[in-house]
């Protein structure tokens, strides 16, 4: 229970960080979003006008005010109001969310079975050659730009061959390009971190006694390799899936999808500082709250990885030398 409770404050120290630095860094962004919506002589407000609109979102209080009140309404659930829109931001996440959630998870499974086809592919016994080409293709797949690798999908497999439509694509159809964008660079890091730890394991002394044995080489890989070599990837997909977010609104950008990523880009051109600081800290959630579930599920996974006490009681004790 401490262990538990001492890494629910470390996140909880990590959120309030990411909101504070997020906050701060917004506020010294030049320029101001509603100077910038209201001022705008078509509309036809005074001075008088426009100071009653600060007022109203709380623009005109000192900065610690604005910081004190933003906290309170964020651990309260109520992120604000947009500025260009003047809708609940909590509202606008609500309809964007769902769509990148299901993007990320898929993308997310995707990189999974990209990276383990990866690992076993290159582990092929007898087949050097061609397990040295899939060795080189995670650090192929890493230096890939995500929006680089989501305009050449685009050319090549909608517009080159006209097999997946770009321009009102089905429900299924339009997930594919997507969903490939994303896994293809996240899948790069699992399967480097698989490959390298099959190596490692490979050479451990009960893989020699086995293999003594006459078992298959394909035994030795699924049975005694995979389930000794899999902790490390999962600390790795721990840490990438935290970051889909991030891969996720770059993704829908490109491909104009409607999620957090376009509520993003929107809310980056117009200084809407209050679905910025939104979506920043719903991304520090994400990430936080993923890896905290890898570092609990690890003891259990792992009995090696136990409380430190338990490591204590179970350490042999000094035995004491008595002298006659």
């Amino acid at each position: 229970m401490r262990y538990v409770l001492g890494r629910l404050g470390q996140a909880a120290a990590v959120l309030l960080a990411a909101f504070t630095v997020a906050f701060i860094l917004l506020q010294a962004m030049p320029g101001d979003a509603i100077m910038i919506k209201f001022e705008n002589p078509e509309l036809g407000l005074s001075p008088d006008q426009i100071a009653a609109l600060r007022q109203a979102y709380g623009a005109d209080t000192p900065l610690p005010a604005q910081y004190l009140h933003s906290l309170l309404g964020f651990l309260g659930g109520d992120f604000g109001y947009s500025i260009q829109s003047g809708t609940p931001v909590r509202q606008l996440l609500a309809e964007v969310v769902p769509g990148t959630l299901i993007l990320a998870a898929l993308g997310f499974v995707s990189a999974v079975i990209l990276a383990v086809g990866i690992t076993i592919l290159a582990n092929l016994p007898g087949l050097r050659r061609i397990a040295d080409v899939f060795r080189s293709l995670p650090s192929l797949f890493v230096a890939v730009p995500v929006f680089w690798l989501g305009i050449v999908l685009i050319q090549v497999f909608s517009f080159q061959l006209r097999l997946i439509p770009v321009i009102n694509p089905g429900p299924i159809e339009g997930l594919i390009l997507p969903v490939l964008t994303l896994a293809v660079p996240i899948s790069a890091p699992i399967a480097q971190i698989l490959i390298r730890s099959v190596d490692d394991v490979l050479g451990y002394p009960f893989v020699a006694v086995v293999r003594a044995r006459g078992a298959d080489p394909w035994w030795i890989l699924w049975r005694n390799v995979a389930r000794n070599a899999v902790l490390p990837a999962f600390t790795m997909a721990g840490v990438l899936f935290g970051e889909l977010i991030g891969g996720a609104v770059v993704t829908e950008t490109v491909f104009g999808r409607a999620g957090v990523g376009r509520l993003t880009a929107d809310a980056v051109t117009q200084q809407d500082t209050p679905i910025l600081l939104a979506i920043v800290l719903l991304s520090a959630t994400a990430f936080v709250v993923i890896n905290l579930v890898v570092d609990l599920l690890y003891p259990v996974l792992d009995p090696r990885l136990g409380p430190r006490r338990r490591a204590r009681v179970a350490a042999p004790r000094e035995r004491k030398v008595v002298s006659v």
